[in-house]
C-alpha cells in the first residue's frame, strides 16, 4: 500500500461516523411542551411492559437471560422502542432490597443485563421504583420494616406520609439512580436506555380522597429524585383516574388520585393512563366497556392537550383471556381503540405519544401468565397489530423529522 496512513485516516472516520450515529441513537428522550424529544425531533413509540426482567435475568444460567435477549428481539422486529419494568423487589424471595438500603447484588446485576441487553436492540426502558400492591413488597413492606423499628403506624397509606417510611423510600432512590451498571460501567442517571423513572406502579390513597396526600407524596418525591438525576425524565405511575369533582369520568370508584393536579406537579414530565375496563366494569358487557374506554381515552388526551400540557403515555392496557366470553378478535378491539387514539392524537401533533400493552412474554414462560399476556407465536392477529401501530407511529417520528430538516 503506497499509503497507509491514508488508509488508517479513512478507517478512523468510518470508526467516528459510527460512532456518532450510535451516540445519535443513544440520546436521552426529554420533553418539549406536550411532545417527547430525542436528539431535536418529537418522538412517538409503541411498547410493551414486562414487569419480570429484572429478576429472570438475576438468575446469570444463559437459558433464563435467553429469555430477557429474546423478548427484546422479538419486540425489536415489532418496532416497539418502549419496555416498562421493575426496579424493585422488596424483602421476600429473591428480593433486590433485602431491608432499607441493603441490596442483593446479584438482583442488582440482573438489572444491569436488562439495562444493557435493552440499549442493545435500541429500546429504550420506563423504570418503576416501587410497588403500590403487595406483590414484590410495595409500599407494605416499606411499612412492616418502619414498624418494625418502633413506628407506630396504623396504615400502610402511612407509607405517603411516614417521615421514616419516606426516608427508606429516599434512599431507594439514590441507591437505584445512583447504581453504577457492572457490565457497562456506566451510572443508572447517566444512561440514556433509561427513558424515565416511575414514582410507584400505581399509585393509591384511598384513605384520602381528596388526593391531597398523594399530591404532597409526589411533589416531595419528584423534587428528590430530580435533585440526583437531571438527565431522566420523570412520571408518577398514576392509572388516570380524576379527582372527586371529576369523579363522572371515572369508573365507579375512587382511589386518592387526581390525574390533572398531580401531572401539574413541574418535576413530573409526562402524564400515564392505565385502561382495564374488565376489571373495573365487570358487570358490564363487552361493548359497554368500549364506550367507557372510548371516553377513557379521550378525555385523558384532551386534558393532557389543554390543561396539562404535557406528554401522554398509555402506560398499561390489555384485556384477559380468562374475561367470560373471551376470545382474541375482543382482545383485538380493545388494542384497536387504544391505538386508533394515540394515533388519532400523535398524527395532528397532539399529546399521546405512544402506547404500552400488557404484558409481553416470550415460549417458556407460563408460570408467568396472567391472561393479559401477548406470546406473539400464538397471537398473529394482535402481533400483527402491534407492529402497525409501531410502524405508523414512528411515521410520524420521520414526519415530523423531515419538515424540521425540509425548514432548517
Amino acid at each position: 500500500m503506497k499509503n497507509p496512513f491514508f488508509f488508517f485516516f479513512i478507517i478512523f472516520l468510518v470508526l467516528l461516523l459510527i460512532y456518532e450515529v450510535r451516540a445519535a441513537e443513544d440520546g436521552f428522550i426529554t420533553r418539549e411542551g406536550q411532545h417527547f424529544m430525542l436528539n431535536g425531533t418529537p418522538f412517538y413509540a409503541n411498547g410493551f411492559n414486562a414487569y419480570w426482567l429484572m429478576y429472570v435475568a438475576a438468575d446469570s444460567d444463559s437459558s433464563h437471560r435467553n429469555k430477557i435477549s429474546s423478548a427484546f428481539q422479538q419486540a425489536a422486529n415489532h418496532s416497539l422502542l418502549i419496555a416498562r419494568t421493575w426496579a424493585f423487589r422488596d424483602a421476600g424471595y429473591s428480593p433486590l432490597q433485602y431491608s432499607p438500603g441493603s441490596y442483593n447484588e446479584l438482583m442488582f446485576q440482573g438489572l444491569d443485563f436488562v439495562i444493557h441487553e435493552a440499549g442493545k436492540h435500541g429500546i429504550k426502558l420506563i423504570l418503576s421504583l416501587v410497588n403500590n400492591y403487595d406483590d414484590c413488597g410495595g409500599k407494605k413492606q416499606y411499612v412492616k420494616w418502619a414498624k418494625n423499628e418502633g413506628q407506630n403506624i396504623s396504615s400502610d397509606d402511612e407509607f405517603f406520609t411516614n417521615s421514616v417510611v419516606k426516608g427508606y423510600f429516599k434512599n431507594h432512590i439514590k441507591g437505584v439512580v445512583t447504581r453504577q451498571n457492572s457490565i457497562t460501567g456506566i451510572s443508572y442517571k447517566d444512561d440514556p436506555t433509561i427513558m424515565a423513572w416511575e414514582l410507584m406502579n400505581e399509585p393509591r390513597c384511598t384513605s384520602d380522597p381528596s388526593a391531597n396526600t398523594i399530591q404532597a407524596w409526589i411533589v416531595e418525591m419528584a423534587s428528590y429524585l430530580k435533585s440526583i438525576d437531571h438527565n431522566h425524565l420523570l412520571e408518577a405511575g398514576l392509572e388516570g383516574f380524576y379527582a372527586q369533582s371529576d369523579r363522572r369520568k371515572n369508573p365507579s370508584f375512587q382511589v386518592g388520585t387526581d390525574f390533572v393536579r398531580n401531572n401539574q406537579i413541574p418535576e413530573i414530565d409526562f402524564a400515564t393512563v392505565h385502561s382495564y375496563p374488565d376489571q373495573w366494569l365487570t358487570s358490564q358487557d363487552d361493548d359497554d366497556q368500549l364506550l367507557f374506554l372510548d371516553k377513557w381515552l379521550n378525555s385523558h388526551i384532551k386534558d393532557a392537550e389543554t390543561i396539562i400540557q404535557k406528554p401522554l403515555l398509555f402506560a398499561e392496557f390489555g384485556k384477559s383471556s380468562k374475561d367470560p366470553g373471551y376470545d382474541t378478535h375482543k382482545r383485538d378491539e380493545l388494542f384497536s381503540a387504544v391505538y386508533s387514539a394515540i394515533y388519532s392524537s400523535a398524527s395532528r401533533g397532539g399529546a399521546a405519544a405512544g402506547g404500552l400493552f400488557w404484558q409481553l412474554l416470550t415460549q417458556g414462560m407460563d408460570n408467568l401468565r396472567d391472561g393479559y399476556e401477548i406470546v406473539f407465536s400464538e397471537s398473529p392477529s394482535t402481533a400483527t397489530m402491534i407492529q402497525q401501530q409501531s410502524q405508523k407511529l414512528n411515521n410520524i417520528g420521520k414526519m415530523f423529522k423531515d419538515h424540521i430538516l425540509s425548514n432548517g
